[in-house]
C-alpha cells in the first residue's frame, strides 16, 4: 500500500467478529486466543521528528466486536519499559506529559468529523468530537461511556479498550468507518500515526484516515438513557459584613431522559438542571476596555457543543450557552429544558429549548438555539443558527438572531496542501422597544482565507462588528468596527540538528477601524525567533507596536482614579515566552511583556509552575503580575491561582483551588471529590468557601457544601 515514501491510499483494517464462544477477559494483556486470528495495524510513522520515517518503538493494533461493543487492542513496543512516561490518571487530563495512545472512529465516514479518544500507560481516559471545517479541533467537553485497561511488561505496555455502540451514532448500514491511530512517544518528543503522518495531516483530519470495515449487525439497543441526580447542599452566606451568616438547606432532585430517536438522532429533556459539580471560573484581572470570555463548564451545554460552533475564528459568538442560566457569574435556576443533536442523512442538526425561573427581580425567561449544518462536495459545509430570547413581562421584546455560515475546504489545494473558505452574516431584530437602528448596524458579516499546512501557514480574514450588535443568546466583546487581520508563519524543521527540532518566524498584523474607516487599533506582532528543542523545551521573541485611539474617557480600574484620556496613543516594546517540556517533574511557562500602555508603560509576567513529585499528584501554581506606571499614576496588580489534584485512580480523585486578586481582595476555595463508580455514575463532594478584605482582615462571606450523585441508566 505504500509507493516511495508516503502512502497514496488509506489503508485499512479488518474487525473481526467473535463468535459465540469467543470470550474476552479485559484485563490489558491481550492474551485471548482469538487475538491471533485478527489483522492489525502496523507500520507506523514519524510525523515529528522525521516526517515519514518509521516509528522508532513500533505499534500493533488490532479491532474485534461483538453485537453490542466494539474492542480496540493495541499493543506499544518500547526498547526502554522504564523510561515510558505517565503522570497523568484523571479522566481528560491533559496529555502533553505523557506517552499516549489517541484514534479518531469516523461513523458516517464522512471524513468530516469523529469521536476521539485518548488513553495513557495508567489507564487514563480522555474523549471528545472532532469537526472539520473552520480549522481541526476536538471538543473535548464530550464524555462517553467507554472503559480501558492496560497492563505494562518488558515489552512495553498495552491495553485492552471496550466501547459500547451505544455510546456511538453511527449509520447501521454502513459496514465501513473511518478510523486512524496515533502514539507519542514523550521521552523522544516522537509522534507517529498509521495514516495522515505528514506535517500538515494528523490525527485531527478525518479526511486523512484509513478505513474500518467489516462491521454488521451491531446493536444500539433501543436507546433509552435516564440520567437521575440527587444533591442536598448546606450554605451560610453574609451579604453584610457587619450581620451575621444566613444558614440555608436545600434538597433537590432532577435529570435528564435521552432516547434515540434513530440511531444518529438523540432528543433528551432535563428537569431541575443543577450544575454544582462544575469547576470554579478561573479569576481574571482585566485592564482592557471591553469584557472578557470565560469558557463554559456545565454539562447540559457542553454536551454536542460542536454542532453548534459558528465561525469560531471570527468569534460573532450569536450563541454563548453562558447568557442561559448565569447572570454576572450568579446562577439562575434552569428549571426544564429540552434537547435534540444528531444527524439527518447529511445534515448535522441542533436544538435547545430552556426555561430559566425567576431570582429576586429577574424575570424567567424562555431560551431558543436552532443550529443546522449541511454537508456539501467533499470536505465543505453550509450551516444557519437561530435564537430566541422570550423574557417574561412586556418591557422588553422578544429578541432574535438569525445567522448563516459556508465552510469551502479542500486537502487537496495544489496536489496535496489545505486550504479553507469561510463566510458569515449574523444580524438580530430590535433589542428594546424604542431601538431605531439599522440592519446593518444590528448585524456583523466576516470572511477568512485560510492555509494551515507546514512549514508555511498564513490566513487572511476581515469582519464588521456594527455598532448596534449585541445578540440576545449570544456574546461579543467590542462592536462598531471594521478589522482586516493578515498572519503567515514560517515553522521549518531542521533534521541535521540535534539540539534544535523547529525554527519560527511569524508575522501578525491587526488593522481595526471604526465604521467611519479611521483606524482604532493597529497591532504589529513580529516573532523575530522562535526555537522548539528537541527537549521539549521552547522560547520565543517578539517585538510589538500598538497604536490606539480612543474616543472615550477610559477608567482603567473603575475606580475613578486612572483615568485615561481621549486622544491617540502609540506603544512600542517587546514580549519573551519560554515554556519548559511537560513530560518533566518540574517546570513551567512564562511570559514577560514589557510595551507601551497608554500615557506610559506596562510590565506584564505571566507565569504558571508546575510540579510533580510523583504520579497522581498534580501542582500548579499560576500567577499573573502587572506594573503601570502611568502620568496619571502608578498600580499593581497580583493574581494567584493554586490548584493541586491528588488522582488515586482514573475513578477516584480529589480536587483543590485558590484564588487571589489584590483588586478586588477576595480569596476563594473551591474542593472537589469526584468518584466515578462506573462510566456514567458518578459521586461529588463540592466545597467552597470565599472571603472577602475589610481594612485589615479577611471576612468569611460564603461557605457552600455540596454533595451529588448522579447514575445513568441505559437501555
Amino acid at each position: 500500500m505504500l509507493s516511495g515514501l508516503y502512502a497514496q491510499q488509506p489503508r485499512d483494517i479488518t474487525a473481526y467478529r467473535l463468535a459465540e464462544k469467543e470470550q474476552i477477559s479485559l484485563d490489558g494483556r491481550l492474551d485471548e486466543s482469538f487475538w491471533s486470528k485478527v489483522n492489525a495495524a502496523t507500520a507506523f510513522r514519524q510525523q515529528e521528528p522525521l516526517e515519514g520515517q518509521l516509528a522508532t518503538e513500533q505499534t500493533s493494533v488490532q479491532i474485534a466486536f461483538d453485537e453490542n461493543n466494539l474492542y480496540i487492542g493495541a499493543r506499544f513496543y518500547d526498547s526502554d519499559p522504564d523510561g515510558i512516561k505517565a503522570f497523568q490518571k484523571r479522566r481528560d487530563a491533559v496529555l502533553d506529559t505523557d506517552d499516549t495512545f489517541a484514534f479518531i472512529l469516523d461513523t458516517y465516514n464522512d471524513q468530516r468529523s469523529a469521536f476521539y479518544f485518548e488513553i495513557n500507560p495508567h489507564g487514563l481516559m480522555g474523549d471528545g468530537i472532532l469537526r472539520t471545517g473552520q480549522g481541526a479541533e476536538v471538543n473535548r467537553d464530550w464524555n462517553g461511556i467507554w472503559r480501558v485497561w492496560v497492563a505494562r511488561d518488558d515489552k512495553g505496555w498495552s491495553a485492552e479498550i471496550r466501547i459500547p455502540f451505544m455510546t456511538l451514532n453511527f449509520d447501521p448500514k454502513n459496514d465501513t468507518w473511518g478510523i486512524n491511530f496515533l502514539r507519542t512517544i514523550r521521552r523522544k518528543n516522537e509522534i507517529t500515526l498509521w495514516e495522515g503522518y505528514k506535517r500538515n495531516q494528523g490525527i485531527e483530519r478525518p479526511q486523512d484516515a484509513g478505513k474500518l470495515r467489516g462491521l454488521s449487525n451491531i446493536n444500539q439497543g433501543i436507546g433509552l438513557e435516564a440520567i437521575p441526580y440527587a444533591i442536598t447542599s448546606q450554605s451560610r452566606v453574609r451579604n453584610d459584613p457587619e450581620k451575621s451568616m444566613e444558614k440555608q438547606t436545600t434538597f433537590n432532585a432532577g435529570g435528564e431522559l435521552n432516547y434515540n430517536i434513530t440511531p444518529n438522532l438523540k432528543a433528551g429533556i432535563t428537569i431541575n438542571t443543577d450544575f454544582a459539580e462544575a469547576e470554579v471560573d478561573d479569576r481574571q484581572v482585566n485592564l482592557t476596555r471591553f469584557p472578557i470570555v470565560l469558557p463554559e463548564r456545565r454539562d447540559f451545554f457542553l454536551q454536542g457543543a460542536n454542532v453548534f460552533v459558528f465561525a469560531p475564528s471570527s468569534n460573532p459568538n450569536p450563541y454563548f450557552s453562558r447568557r442561559i442560566g448565569l447572570q454576572e457569574g450568579r446562577a439562575i435556576p434552569i428549571k426544564h429544558g429540552a434537547r435534540l443533536i444528531g444527524r439527518i442523512k447529511n445534515t448535522d442538526i441542533g436544538f435547545i429549548q430552556t426555561r430559566t425561573g425567576e431570582s429576586g427581580e429577574l424575570p424567567g425567561e424562555n431560551f431558543t438555539v436552532g443550529r443546522v449544518l449541511q454537508n456539501i462536495s467533499a470536505e465543505s459545509t453550509i450551516g444557519a443558527i437561530y435564537t430566541r430570547r422570550d423574557t417574561d413581562g412586556d418591557s422588553i421584546p422578544v429578541r432574535e438572531t438569525l445567522g448563516a455560515d459556508l465552510n469551502l475546504s479542500t486537502s487537496k489545494f495544489l496536489g496535496n496542501k489545505n486550504f479553507q473558505f469561510q463566510a458569515f452574516f449574523v444580524g438580530h431584530s430590535p433589542t428594546s422597544f424604542n431601538d431605531s437602528s439599522s440592519n446593518m448596524d444590528r448585524s456583523v458579516r466576516g470572511f477568512r482565507f485560510n492555509f494551515p499546512n507546514q512549514p508555511w501557514e498564513a490566513h487572511v480574514s476581515y469582519r464588521e462588528f456594527g455598532v448596534n450588535y449585541n445578540p440576545a443568546v449570544g456574546f461579543v466583546p467590542r462592536i462598531g468596527f471594521r478589522r482586516l487581520q493578515p498572519t503567515v508563519t514560517y515553522s521549518p524543521l531542521m533534521k541535521r540538528s540535534s539540539i534544535l527540532r523547529e525554527l519560527s518566524w511569524e508575522y501578525d498584523f491587526e488593522y481595526l477601524m471604526l465604521m467611519d474607516w479611521q483606524p482604532a487599533t493597529v497591532n504589529h506582532a513580529i516573532r523575530a525567533l522562535g526555537l522548539r528543542f528537541e527537549t521539549g523545551d521552547f522560547i520565543n521573541f517578539s517585538f510589538l507596536h500598538n497604536y490606539e485611539f480612543l474616543d472615550f474617557t477610559f477608567d482603567i480600574l473603575r475606580d475613578g482614579i486612572f483615568l485615561i484620556p481621549e486622544g491617540t496613543y502609540q506603544n512600542r516594546g517587546y514580549s519573551i515566552e519560554a515554556s519548559s517540556a511537560p513530560f518533566r517533574k518540574i517546570g513551567g511557562t512564562a511570559t514577560l511583556t514589557n510595551i507601551g500602555f497608554w500615557t506610559g508603560r506596562q510590565v506584564q509576567l505571566d507565569a504558571d509552575v508546575f510540579i510533580r513529585p510523583f504520579t497522581g499528584l498534580n501542582m500548579t501554581a499560576t500567577y499573573s503580575y502587572s506594573n503601570v506606571n502611568l502620568e496619571q499614576g502608578d498600580f499593581k496588580t497580583h493574581l494567584l491561582r493554586l490548584n493541586s489534584s491528588y488522582d488515586f485512580s482514573p475513578w477516584v480523585s480529589v480536587n483543590f483551588n485558590i484564588q487571589y486578586d489584590n483588586l478586588t481582595e477576595r480569596l476563594g476555595t473551591n474542593s472537589r471529590f469526584i468518584w466515578v463508580i462506573d462510566p456514567g455514575n458518578t459521586f461529588f463532594i463540592v466545597h467552597n468557601h470565599n472571603w472577602q478584605r475589610f481594612t485589615d482582615r479577611f471576612n468569611v462571606m460564603e461557605t457552600q457544601s455540596i454533595m451529588k450523585l448522579a447514575y445513568t441508566l441505559r437501555f
